[in-house]
């Protein structure tokens, strides 16, 4: 218990302490003065593509089939999906391979930790503690990647950096937890979707806990293991294509990392 409690306070502390600075770009979207500049560098532009050719690259996604990513584009043309485009992401997202397979893996981990004990031991309770994993992911995601970005107008895509010292793209890859672009704006503002969307599942997670681990702690725990959980996703989804190109010698980006990578060295030689 003591070990997931620092695991959750750093993950939190050092997402929202992103939030505390100032932005370094004048305001344009409401709450986008909280978004810290922290050097974190900008996603990559690229050349604009068809809203349908972003869509096929969504559904086409690169990464290994047991860890599909259809919310995750290395490309830097931001063009806003429409709501639908943004529910029908966001449910290839929560019935992916990766989706159903984490769920067993938290379920393990509260085992081990010996948590939700109402559920029983032996493969029963495993059972119960992966469907009830599956549902709060389930949940958060709709919410959090379609629901929620559809009524606010946030674009709920990650997209890659694709250049830089791993430290910064580390820093870029966990800031989309709590930072996000308005739909069609260069400018970050709160993460309100993938929040609220956390949160709100952590709270409907008491429709199916046995009634000894509901309440507002359970809620607030589920909800913050929601947030912890989501950025590793960014992190694996920045990170593969330099892995795969390393070790499996394909380029799942088809160059457009080198691209991104060239056009950021140009910029900092017209600076000069």
């Amino acid at each position: 218990m003591h070990i997931r409690f620092c695991f959750l306070s750093a993950t939190l502390a050092a997402g929202f302490g992103l939030l505390a600075f100032p932005s370094a770009a004048p305001a344009q979207n409401p709450g986008s003065e909280l978004i810290a500049a922290m050097e974190l560098p900008e996603a990559p532009r690229a050349q604009q593509t068809p809203a349908g050719g972003q869509i096929n690259q969504q559904e086409q996604p690169r990464t290994p089939q047991v860890f599909l990513a259809f919310d995750t584009s290395s490309r830097g043309d931001a063009i806003p999906l429409t709501a639908g485009q943004k529910l029908k992401l966001a449910l290839r997202s929560a019935t992916s391979p990766f989706a159903f397979g984490k769920p067993f893996v938290v379920a393990g981990y509260h085992e081990v930790l010996d948590q939700d004990t109402g559920f029983g031991w032996g493969a029963e309770g495993y059972g119960k503690r992966a469907g009830a994993a599956y549902l709060n992911s389930f949940d958060s995601t709709m919410i959090g990647d379609g629901i929620l970005p559809s009524l606010l107008h946030q674009e709920p895509r990650y997209f890659r950096l694709g250049y830089g010292t791993v430290r910064h793209r580390g820093l870029y890859a966990v800031a989309q937890v709590f930072r996000c672009h308005h739909d069609g704006a260069r400018q970050w503002e709160p993460n309100y979707s993938n929040l609220g969307g956390n949160l709100i599942a952590g709270a409907l997670s008491d429709l199916y806990y046995p009634s000894d681990e509901t309440g507002a702690g359970q809620a607030i725990s589920q909800g913050m293991t929601s947030i912890a959980w989501s950025a590793a996703g960014p992190l694996f989804a920045e990170f593969w294509p330099d892995i795969s190109r390393k070790f499996l010698h394909k380029n799942p980006t088809h160059g457009l990392d080198a691209q991104a990578d060239a056009a950021k060295k140009q910029a900092q030689e017209q600076q000069k």
